[in-house]
């Protein structure tokens, strides 16, 4: 089975916010996910969004699976990446540090094996 990948890293967005939108996603095929992205209100659905468009674009251009394909997630993962940490001035002359996490996300799609009635009744 061929698997496409495609990944983001250094996305400056909390994991734990990315994984909220990552969770409703995973398993879907693509094109249903893609949907899904495009009306949630939530930041981290656009870049998501883009990685999924470049996904389906490498399996395309690289594996040469046909647009009409469908293609599922198979595995969606959301790691942290580093961690910029700033200081903010507090009272009696201390300093707090403020840490601003990334995130680094990796997606795996995978052609869907469709039966035989299951493609009789697509077409």
């Amino acid at each position: 089975m061929t698997k496409i990948t495609a990944q983001l890293n250094s996305l400056r967005i909390a994991p734990r916010k990315v994984r909220i939108v990552a969770d409703l996603i995973k398993g879907m095929e693509a094109r249903d996910a893609e949907h899904q992205l495009r009306f949630l209100a939530k930041g981290a659905s656009r870049p998501l969004l883009k990685l999924i468009k470049s996904a389906i674009a490498n399996a395309h251009h690289n594996a040469g699976i046909k647009s009409d394909e469908p293609l599922v997630i198979r595995d969606l993962r959301v790691d942290e990446g580093r961690t910029l940490k700033r200081f903010m001035p507090r009272a009696r002359g201390r300093a707090t540090t403020i840490r601003k996490r990334t995130s680094n996300i990796l997606l795996v799609l995978e052609p869907r094996v469709l039966s035989k009635s299951a493609d009789a009744k697509r077409k």
